[in-house]
């Protein structure tokens, strides 16, 4: 495997628990279901829509290993059939599935063969791109998304 292709599951390793242990377990989890603004999003959607895109980007990785190419979709989570039940979940229950999903995909992505990561799948944008690439879309689209937990929630309570 790739040193690139390492440093991407290592990212994934820590990424989403290291932001999660500083800045949300010394929070209220009451204080993430307050929307910004009506029709906005509150912290506990964005972090739900981490867990279902979890979900989503599992079944796109299994697509590129086993298909050659795939074209796959671009995700809404506003047309998503799944999308309103991951709304109603409480905080604490969000969080023990995005733990659980995520120890999925790093167990996944550790199984892994240096040309698994050569394969490709279709993006509606970026056209034809590795796994490689969408591994790392993955990472940067989550990092957008606690971005905007941090700024919704606002700086961790000091211990």
């Amino acid at each position: 495997m790739s040193q690139a292709d390492l440093s991407r599951i290592n990212r994934c390793e820590t990424q989403l628990r290291d932001f999660l242990t500083e800045f949300l377990e010394r929070k209220s989890l009451d204080t993430l279901s307050q929307a910004p603004a009506p029709g906005k999003w509150s912290a506990r959607e964005h972090l739900a829509h981490l867990a279902r895109y979890h979900e989503i980007f599992m079944e796109r990785l299994e697509r590129i290993v086993s298909e050659p190419a795939p074209t796959l979709a671009r995700y809404k989570a506003e047309d998503d059939p799944a999308w309103p039940a991951w709304t109603q979940l409480s905080t604490k229950e969000i969080l023990s599935r995005l733990d659980s999903l995520r120890s999925r995909l790093i167990r996944r992505l550790r199984t892994l063969h240096e040309r698994d990561f050569q394969k490709t799948g279709v993006h509606p944008r970026l056209g034809e791109v590795t796994l490689s690439v969408w591994l790392e879309f993955f990472l940067v689209h989550e990092g957008h998304h606690l971005y905007t937990v941090l700024l919704l929630a606002g700086p961790p309570k000091t211990a």
